[in-house]
């Protein structure tokens, strides 16, 4: 059977994260049957990710308060410690003018020569408590890079990219953003990809890495015990996020008041603070203190009150509206075949998640089996991470701590897990083609190539990399470059590596 090197490359950098380097033969196996490549990994999921350093969300919130606790208590004793500024700079002692007069006219021969009293010396330091929020996140980002890196093809790696940057939270909204942010993709996003999405939303948006993100804790029904007290109300950001981003879409026919039913419907939902009044520390509880008393109507449909249990109800409904369908048909074409993707492949990829009640496998799989996911060209350019982790694994390097991958993403503007917004990071080519954009890429690659280049030969990478669907000018350009650095660089820049 002949092989076909251009399906090989669609499936690797459509689907996956590219060929990896060494002796893994992963396009020469791509090439001699492309679909069958991909669809392997679905047939062995490896979603779940555990490794040392990795904490549940309600562990890592115990640890998070434990350590605002010692950063507090460091502060109070450096404060105690300090001289008040009366003894740490005495003023000078006034002289009388007589006295003044004498010393100035006495010449050097009679000036002091007692040294000046010395200035109390300022107490040492209190010892800084171990940032944990920074260790995890770095310890999350290298435990995901990692994976990425190794895997075979990294179709189901591509997956859980797209689905945690669909219900995206921000590592910037705050320091329990960014200690749970590895924490929310292992447990909301990761066990659910080729699952049910009305799973994943359910754990999404219980999730209390989302609802600190979007300040559901903060929200309290007016009519609740808690409302009546505090004199506080609604806050609707989670609820119009949930419609509007993550499960209707703009323009899917509901109205203020269904968003204002649905935050009503989810007061209550929170997490447990540091006291661990509600539950253990870190951990989603419901407050029905805080919850909104009685049935509500949404898009039509009367949900009694049933405290957590009205808000599940809910959710479950939105999960199979059509215009749900739609808009996740349209999003999941969007990001892995075009920008703007064949009708019919949209149509496709909705029926499949109606008719199987939001089977995400079977939707996966219908990407995969359609002609038009294969058949359309190349033209989406990488992401700033996937560009990032396909240049690892090409050249066979798998990293033993984050900060290469973590400072390029933040140059490149896609700093991992900090989106601008709750929309998350931009899935077009306008979005990562710009010139400005490439030009930084370009540094990347000059930089890397600068140190590692003497080591590899770009020929023989264009051939792990693309093989006989690389072009007779990409070959020419790299075969013509006058440095081995300036072929591996052109080699990263060029159209069989950014292209997608």
């Amino acid at each position: 059977m002949a092989k076909d090197w251009q399906a090989a490359l669609t499936a690797l950098h459509r689907f996956g994260f590219g060929a990896r380097g060494g002796s893994s033969g992963d396009l020469d196996n791509a090439a001699s049957d492309p679909r069958g490549f991909v669809m392997a990994e679905l047939g062995r999921p490896n979603a779940l990710l555990q490794a040392p350093g990795l904490w549940s969300t309600q562990a890592l919130g115990q640890a998070l308060f434990a350590y605002q606790d010692e950063v507090k208590q460091a502060r109070e004793a450096a404060a105690k410690a300090a001289p008040p500024a009366s003894e740490a700079n005495p003023p000078a002692m006034e002289q009388p003018a007589a006295a003044s007069a004498a010393a100035a006219n006495a010449g050097s021969a009679t000036m002091m020569t007692a040294p000046p009293p010395e200035a109390p010396k300022p107490p040492p330091p209190a010892p800084q408590p171990l940032n944990v929020v920074q260790k995890t996140y770095r310890n999350e980002a290298l435990a995901r890079i990692q994976r990425a890196t190794i895997a075979d093809c990294g179709f189901v790696e591509r997956l859980v990219v797209f689905w945690s940057n669909h219900f995206c939270i921000s590592a910037n909204k705050g320091e329990p953003a960014r200690i749970w942010a590895g924490a929310y993709e292992r447990e909301a996003i990761r066990p659910h990809v080729l699952g049910r999405f009305a799973d994943m939303l359910q754990a999404v948006e219980r999730h209390p890495a989302m609802l600190f993100f979007l300040d559901n804790q903060q929200s309290i029904g007016p009519d609740s015990k808690a409302g009546q007290n505090r004199k506080r109300g609604l806050n609707e950001n989670l609820a119009r996020e949930i419609m509007e981003l993550h499960t209707l879409g703009v323009g899917a026919g509901y109205s203020q008041d269904d968003v204002t039913s649905l935050a009503r419907i989810i007061t209550g939902w929170t997490f447990a603070g540091r006291e661990g009044r509600l539950g253990a520390p870190g951990s989603f509880v419901f407050n029905a203190n805080a919850h909104q008393p009685g049935p509500q109507t949404l898009l039509g449909k009367v949900y009694d009150d049933a405290g957590v249990a009205q808000g599940e109800a809910a959710l479950a409904d939105i999960a199979r509206q059509p215009a749900t369908a739609k808009f996740i048909a349209q999003k999941f074409a969007r990001h892995f075949v075009a920008d703007d993707p064949p009708a019919s492949l949209v149509a496709k990829l909705e029926a499949s998640f109606l008719k199987s009640d939001g089977d995400l496998g079977l939707l996966t799989r219908t990407l995969l089996s359609s002609d038009e996911a294969w058949a359309a060209p190349l033209q989406k350019i990488r992401s700033p991470y996937d560009y990032l982790i396909a240049t690892g694994r090409l050249l066979a390097r798998i990293p033993d701590n984050p900060n290469a991958h973590l400072g390029g993403l933040n140059t490149l503007g896609q700093p991992l897990w900090t989106p601008a917004g709750p929309n998350g990071f931009p899935d077009s080519n306008a979005a990562w083609a710009a010139p400005e954009g490439l030009k930084l890429r370009l540094d990347l690659a000059a930089q890397l190539s600068s140190k590692i280049a003497d080591s590899v030969d770009a020929r023989d990478l264009l051939e792990v990399a693309a093989g006989e669907a690389a072009s007779n000018e990409t070959r020419q350009t790299i075969a013509r470059a006058e440095t081995r650095q300036q072929a591996l660089a052109l080699l990263l820049m060029s159209p069989e590596f950014q292209r997608r």
